[in-house]
């Protein structure tokens, strides 16, 4: 069997050795993260943070969702797939129709602070 060399010491080499070394332990640090930043990979469609701002005030069908949102009926249920597959969304069956509200209230928090915050930024941009 032939001998294959191993890795040549030298400066790249080293280099690439220290950059996995950060990798693993930045990636262990911040795997705590990940299911946030998944929540808000989840909330950045705007469609979405509109949804949720409408199920804030109230559980609603999905045709009341459509005439307030102004969204075709495809579209606000594929939001509501999105934001169910995300356990953010509840829907219960009332005959042939399907009523759908928020199943965690935190959701309304992130959402609110973020509108608010973005918002802000305008306004402060605005004055400068």
């Amino acid at each position: 069997m032939p001998v294959v060399p191993g890795p040549v010491p030298g400066p790249g080499n080293l280099h690439n050795q220290i950059s996995m070394c950060l990798y693993v332990v930045v990636s262990a640090g911040t795997k705590g993260y990940e299911a946030a930043g998944e929540l808000l990979k989840v909330l950045s469609a705007p469609a979405r943070l509109a949804i949720v701002t409408e199920l804030a005030e109230r559980p609603r069908f999905v045709h009341e969702l459509v005439a307030r949102l102004g969204m075709s009926q495809p579209l606000v249920s594929s939001h509501l797939r999105v934001l169910r597959g995300a356990r953010l969304v509840a829907v219960q069956r009332q005959g042939r129709e399907a009523v759908y509200s928020l199943a965690d209230q935190h959701v309304v928090h992130i959402v609110a602070d973020a509108v608010q915050h973005s918002t802000e930024e305008v306004m402060t941009g605005e004055e400068r």
